[in-house]
């Protein structure tokens, strides 16, 4: 669950999308090869989310971060295997036709429709959960997803949108929100019961936290928080397991969770329950096999350094974001 922001200012427009380099992260050599999905790359390989990070520098502020997000907290994966209960996506075909999407809240920062979002995909039905809707199209390989998303007519309205290039290493501008609060793609950071079938999982994984400060680091772009307490996560840092913590009592898919945040770690994507970790609903989750994630304690983890913390973006504001518009 995101707070809300308003826009101020001069509005950047969809076509000033910028094409910035990948981050160089001192002992993270890049994938030889990225995710797949559809026939997709997800991102290429050298794309940050696809970065190991089990070289990376702490951060200075690591533990001030943890105690934070609270060292005495718990993983738990916000994911299962029914749709009751995770991030669900749809893959549609090239020819898919495009529907109108209304934007309700952030339409200075978000990317305009139509997307080709079918009006039977399914909406995340976490019960209180941010209602998005993920499409990922095949052939022209765009990611195309909605927050606070509902059937609207002959198309659907959100609170928030975005669309990614999967091909394209390109960020939101600085400032600009995504259909997650952090401005980044949601799909790319799920995981993914194909991944985990398959024995590993190659990328960072998205995780919630209570309270975040007023900042993000690329490939973030935005904030949801006025706080402006510097121990307080800012979106986009990248939290790694420790090295040290003992795998040994581990198995089956939490294992292969728990070796990816070794090597790829979780990025701050969006305010809610402190080490929720987002994934795609399938009937292939083993609930009581991933209920061992609810043993790893969050001072098993270290904030990594990954890049500055930039503060451009829009005036914060209490309202707006989850209310409709008169």
């Amino acid at each position: 669950m995101r707070r809300p922001l308003r826009a101020t200012g001069a509005l950047l427009v969809a076509g000033a999308l910028a094409a910035l380099a990948p981050l160089a992260v001192a002992g993270s050599p890049a994938l030889a090869q990225p995710p797949t999905e559809a026939g997709c790359p997800v991102f290429p390989a050298d794309n940050p989310i696809n970065q190991d990070i089990s070289g990376a520098p702490v951060d200075p502020r690591s533990s001030r971060y943890i105690d934070a997000i609270g060292a005495n907290g718990h993983l738990h994966a916000s994911f299962s295997n029914t749709l009751r209960y995770g991030i669900p996506y749809t893959v549609v075909g090239p020819q898919q036709p495009k529907v109108p999407v209304r934007i309700l809240y952030s339409r200075a920062t978000s990317d305009p429709g139509p997307y080709p979002i079918p009006l039977e995909a399914p909406v995340q039905a976490d019960p209180g959960g941010d209602r998005h809707v993920l499409v990922l199209q095949s052939g022209t390989c765009k990611l195309y997803e909605l927050y606070a998303a509902r059937r609207h007519g002959g198309g659907w309205e959100a609170g928030s949108g975005a669309v990614f290039d999967l091909r394209s290493n390109a960020l939101r501008p600085d400032g600009w929100t995504s259909a997650d609060a952090a401005g980044l793609p949601i799909f790319p950071l799920l995981a993914r019961y194909q991944e985990a079938r398959a024995g590993s999982i190659d990328h960072a994984l998205r995780v919630t936290v209570e309270r975040t400060q007023r900042g993000y680091i690329h490939p973030a772009t935005h904030f949801s928080s006025s706080e402006r307490n510097p121990n307080l996560p800012p979106m986009g840092l990248r939290l790694r397991l420790k090295a040290s913590f003992d795998l040994s009592g581990y198995y089956g898919q939490a294992l292969v969770v728990l070796r990816a945040l070794k090597r790829y770690g979780l990025i701050v994507a969006d305010e809610g329950g402190s080490w929720n970790i987002g994934g795609a609903p399938n009937p292939g989750w083993v609930d009581h096999d991933l209920q061992q994630l609810e043993r790893v304690p969050g001072s098993a983890f270290e904030a990594v350094g990954t890049g500055r913390i930039l503060h451009k973006g829009p005036t914060f504001h209490r309202h707006g974001r989850h209310r409709r518009p008169a």
